[in-house]
């Protein structure tokens, strides 16, 4: 089964400062619940190729895998990918100025589970898009804060 979640939201920021905060690594672990820590593989700044490892815990398990950037646009599009472990996962931010101080902001994850973890993608795809909501919830929230 393939595990596929998108979630957005609309942020009262421009586009540039909310994609340029949302695509820094560095700032994952502030507005992604389950992101604990984020780690420079390579040397900044992001750009395809980059590599970030992240330390993640989800569903009561720590997980722990390297983010291959595959596609970078500036204020437009982020891609991700990982092939590591039991879940290969692509991640993808998308931005769009709906007006000049507005921006909409999609969030999504896709990847096919091997192993348990494709006995549990039904339950996984609800628990992500839950955790989703909550981190671009989040997100918002530190901008609106911030700005």
């Amino acid at each position: 089964m393939v595990v596929d979640v998108t979630t957005e939201i609309l942020i009262e920021r421009p586009i540039a400062l909310v994609a340029a905060f949302a695509i820094d690594p560095d700032n994952a672990p502030r507005w992604y619940v389950n992101i604990k820590a984020a780690d420079w593989v390579t040397d900044k700044p992001l750009r395809h190729g980059s590599r970030i490892a992240f330390v993640a815990h989800f569903l009561g398990r720590r997980m722990s895998y390297v983010y291959e950037v595959v596609d970078v646009i500036p204020e437009r599009r982020l891609v991700m990918k990982t092939s590591e472990g039991p879940f290969p996962m692509e991640t993808t931010y998308e931005f769009e100025a709906v007006t000049p101080t507005r921006t909409r902001m999609t969030l999504r994850n896709r990847g096919e589970p091997s192993g348990f973890m494709r006995w549990v993608a039904p339950f996984m795809q609800l628990a992500m898009r839950r955790a989703n909501r909550a981190d671009l919830a989040l997100l918002r929230q530190l901008l609106n804060d911030d700005g």
